[in-house]
């Protein structure tokens, strides 16, 4: 079954209903949230009636609630501990994240693995696999390392290194890998014939760690290591390869989400990218549609 869907907001107001109803308006069947803005620590408390209400409509729509998915914040950085007070911070911060997916019955938690700002990246591993073992199993959330584009001091960018992080994780049952499409090619992965790149991962991580995709094009060339996203099919990685990893039989019951950029940032592209992608032909008069909601 395809399970596609997109990255929507959390209010204050509405929390897991409001983002529910915004996935539902795009034609999705799952979504991905942030349980506050991703840049700071500013959290309320969350609303067990309004997760209870969301769970409710989630059932009367066939919604399958373990496919979705929250994204850690960005300001967590496992990797780096030259100040010990920050380094705790990520550790506790992150807990604190695990323990309010826990409360809204979120398996699956999406993680930035850090970026190692001069350490290097032996060190930055041993971090982040430190902070990971102090976190996993405290709860029955797992977190999911995203593959990163390798851009500044990023760790993440090459499978080995996210196999060195999870080789050194205790609780193997409780970390897995998110892809992120715009990611691998700009760190320099052929994601044209996915076949052997899954073979790849096999061989080096295994499979069955992948938990959920971020379908997004690129802005760049393979190896650009820019992390720039671009909408699905006007980008370097094109629709008919985005196409073929979002229906590969053997991700076939994984989470894709679209994190591709608003157009002109202000209008969401996501009804009409999720229409495209299911009916898989490309509309190259997309984003003029966007721009005019038609």
């Amino acid at each position: 079954m395809l399970y596609i869907g997109s990255h929507v907001s959390f209010s204050k107001d509405k929390q897991l209903l409001g983002s529910l109803e915004e996935a539902l308006s795009y034609g999705a069947n799952t979504f991905m949230f942030y349980t506050g803005a991703p840049q700071n620590t500013r959290r309320y408390p969350i609303d067990d009636n309004l997760t209870l209400q969301a769970l409710n409509l989630m059932k009367d729509k066939g919604i399958d609630y373990s496919k979705v998915v929250v994204h850690a914040p960005y300001i967590i950085n496992l990797a780096n501990d030259k100040e010990p007070d920050k380094f705790k911070f990520s550790v506790n911060f992150l807990q604190e994240e695990l323990e309010r997916c826990e409360q809204l019955g979120i398996k699956n938690v999406v993680l930035h693995p850090g970026s190692h700002v001069g350490l290097g990246e032996v060190n930055a591993i041993n971090n982040i696999s430190r902070g990971l073992n102090n976190i996993l199993g405290n709860n029955d959330v797992t977190i999911l390392l995203e593959t990163m584009a390798g851009k500044g001091t990023e760790v993440g960018k090459t499978l080995e290194e996210l196999k060195e992080i999870i080789d050194r994780v205790e609780d193997k049952e409780h970390i897995g890998v998110c892809l992120d499409t715009c990611h691998l090619s700009d760190a320099g992965y052929n994601i044209v014939d996915f076949d052997n790149f899954l073979d790849l991962f096999d061989n080096i991580i295994g499979i069955d760690k992948i938990k959920c995709v971020h379908v997004n094009d690129s802005k760049n060339e393979v190896g650009a290591h820019k992390d720039r996203h671009e909408n699905i099919g006007f980008g370097h990685i094109g629709f008919d390869t985005l196409i073929n990893i979002i229906y590969n039989e053997r991700l076939q019951n994984v989470p894709k989400i679209l994190e591709t950029p608003y157009v002109d940032r202000e209008y969401a592209p996501y009804k009409y990218e999720i229409a495209m992608i299911r009916s898989k032909e490309f509309d190259n008069n997309l984003i003029d549609k966007i721009k005019n909601q038609i």
